[in-house]
């Protein structure tokens, strides 16, 4: 084949091949160019020696050569061609974005476990907060009552009418509780269904008039009598010392339950109930055993006695309950003082132990203040029992102590006796030794025996970080420290 001639239909391939694909090294005559220098090879006739190692190597045109000349130009087009450019661009964006899929979820997730922690930290001093409020709360409301009744006590002495008055607003202790039931529930019930099922503290049976008879008519006489005793003692004692002894309630719960309820016997507990016996007669002996001074640490003793007996006959008869229970059995003794009760004050004011003339001379604004604040103590008590912790109710209750003792210093310029600071001291004390759990004991047997295990670890890490560093100089200098055996 001379340089002018090409096979048939070749150079038209190859030609319209790169003209389509694009092939950037294309031009025109590009295919005759190649023909030519192929037909410049030299050819063997058959049977002819040919070289096998000659300069210029020859090698006989075939349909196969062809084809391999012609596929050698599209394979290379392949590598070259956009298409495969492309490709390969492709794969990288897949792999740069598979990158930073993977960088934005580590992202993502840090940030989600950011925003939890953030959450159970904002959640936890929420918490706290709702604690403290709830302390405090319960602290004041009783600094308050207290302190209401001294004031009242100046215009009006009528102890036990102020303690009947204040009773009956314990029957608004069951609507306050329905309307917190209305405004939080999400299935709300009818005021007669809730009722009927908060009723069910009395028995499966619900509440029935000898039911209410039987079960109401005890605690509410305790429940007036703990008020009216507190009440009186006021009239002799100051606030602090009264709200210090009424703080023994504590010690007598304890003992009677260990009598009467056969509960654990605990040896801090009755180290308490010493304690706050010996506060009840540090106090008494304050102003030597005799005056108003003796018989207000007996009333106040006494409406400690008569409040710890309602909470053990309440435990035993009634069990613990709920607070839609509470509130309803508090409504109920509201209602059986305003109906039995309501005789007391009537024959006190004709027999004139408690006379008060004119009737517009009654304080009406101070017994509301006595009664609202009673009520909301009550209210508190119930609430804060369900809602946190009964321990902090009771650290409320002690926190009054120190409350009427600054507003007796600084209102009243109450100047207190070593004697009474320390009757007071003792029986806060042991107040709160009251307030240990049953397995207190074995709770600081672990505490100590864990802090022994981690003081040994912290020991041996010394030790061996010392080793170290001796091992360490002594090979620098040259040595080597052999242990012995």
């Amino acid at each position: 084949m001379d340089g002018k001639a090409a096979p048939n239909g070749v150079a038209t391939i190859e030609d319209r091949i790169l003209r389509i694909t694009g092939y950037y090294g294309y031009y025109p005559g590009y295919s005759s160019q190649k023909s030519a220098s192929r037909s410049s090879v030299i050819q063997c006739k058959p049977g002819g020696n040919c070289p096998s190692r000659h300069r210029g190597m020859t090698r006989q045109l075939s349909p196969l050569s062809v084809a391999e000349d012609s596929a050698a130009p599209i394979l290379e087009l392949q590598n070259r061609s956009p298409s495969g450019i492309c490709r390969h661009s492709r794969v990288e964006r897949q792999s740069r974005s598979e990158e930073g899929t993977q960088t934005h979820t580590e992202s993502s997730s840090q940030e989600a476990e950011g925003q939890t922690r953030c959450q159970s930290c904002a959640s936890t001093f929420l918490k706290l907060i709702w604690r403290f409020l709830i302390i405090l709360s319960v602290s004041s409301s009783w600094v308050g009552t207290t302190q209401f009744v001294k004031i009242t006590y100046e215009t009006f002495d009528c102890p036990f009418f102020m303690t009947w008055f204040s009773t009956n607003w314990n029957i608004m202790v069951f609507p306050i509780y329905y309307s917190g039931h209305l405004a939080t529930a999400q299935e709300k019930q009818s005021p007669i269904k809730k009722f009927r099922e908060c009723s069910r503290i009395f028995g499966e049976d619900g509440l029935t008039l000898k039911l209410f008879l039987k079960r109401t008519a005890p605690f509410s006489i305790l429940w007036t009598l703990t008020n009216y005793l507190y009440l009186l003692a006021l009239k002799k004692l100051t606030a602090t010392d009264v709200s210090a002894l009424f703080c023994c309630n504590k010690a007598f719960v304890f003992l009677l339950s260990w009598i009467v309820l056969k509960d654990r016997f605990m040896g801090a507990r009755i180290v308490a109930a010493i304690m706050a016996i010996t506060g009840i007669v540090m106090m008494a002996y304050a102003d030597g055993f005799q005056g108003d001074s003796i018989i207000g640490v007996a009333y106040a003793v006494g409406s400690a006695s008569t409040s710890a007996l309602y909470k053990v006959l309440f435990k035993m008869f009634l069990g613990s309950a709920n607070f839609g229970e509470a509130a309803h059995f508090v409504s109920t003794l509201g209602f059986f003082n305003l109906i039995f009760i309501s005789v007391t004050p009537i024959i006190l004011y004709f027999t004139k132990v408690e006379y008060w003339s004119p009737f517009s001379a009654v304080p009406w604004g101070y017994l509301c203040g006595v009664a609202g604040l009673w009520l909301a103590f009550n209210i508190l008590v119930n609430v804060g029992v369900v809602l946190t912790y009964p321990i902090l109710i009771s650290i409320g209750t002690v926190l009054s102590v120190p409350g009427n003792a600054a507003v007796d210093l600084l209102k009243h310029k109450m100047i207190f006796s070593v004697v009474r600071l320390g009757a007071t001291i003792i029986i806060c004390i042991g107040f709160l030794l009251m307030l240990l759990p049953e397995e207190w004991d074995e709770i600081t047997l672990r505490f100590i025996n864990s802090l022994k295990e981690k003081k040994s670890e912290d020991h041996a890490d010394d030790i061996t970080d010392s080793s170290v560093h001796t091992r360490s100089r002594s090979r620098a200098n040259g040595t080597v420290s052999i242990p012995l055996a």
